[in-house]
């Protein structure tokens, strides 16, 4: 999967979000939020993110997810691929740190599609239809 591919699906998740305004979960969830994208939030240690509900897990959000990005550590990140695959997820984007060996070597036997990149750093202009 390219960069230009990911940036053409509308609905994602971020995967790691978090209320904490320091962190990169909640900079990746505004950004994408900002930018245009249909986003939900996933962290079942939060409640809501900006007035918005954040999601215990991949299964209980309320829409077909296109792209789900990655951030959160090696072993919460191996497990969610296969949620990906049998969500029907279209691919990955996995965070620098969200990058592990493993979780590329799982993405890779389950034949999902994924960029290794920083969504904040490639993504700057506003989703386009």
């Amino acid at each position: 999967m390219t960069i230009d591919q990911a940036k053409k699906y509308k609905v994602w998740a971020v995967l790691g979000a978090t209320d904490r305004k320091e962190k990169f979960g909640y900079k990746i969830y505004k950004h994408m939020k900002d930018m245009g994208y249909r986003v939900y939030a996933v962290n079942p240690n939060v409640k809501e993110i900006d007035g918005d509900p954040c999601y215990t897990s991949l299964s209980q959000v309320p829409d077909t997810l296109d792209m789900v990005d990655f951030v959160v550590p090696e072993r919460i990140g191996k497990e969610a691929v296969s949620e990906c695959k049998q969500l029907g997820v279209k691919g990955l984007w996995l965070q620098p740190g969200a990058d592990k060996p493993s979780v590329v070597a799982e993405a890779d036997t389950l034949g999902m599609p994924y960029i290794k990149d920083c969504v904040l750093v490639q993504i700057k202009t506003p989703y386009k239809a």
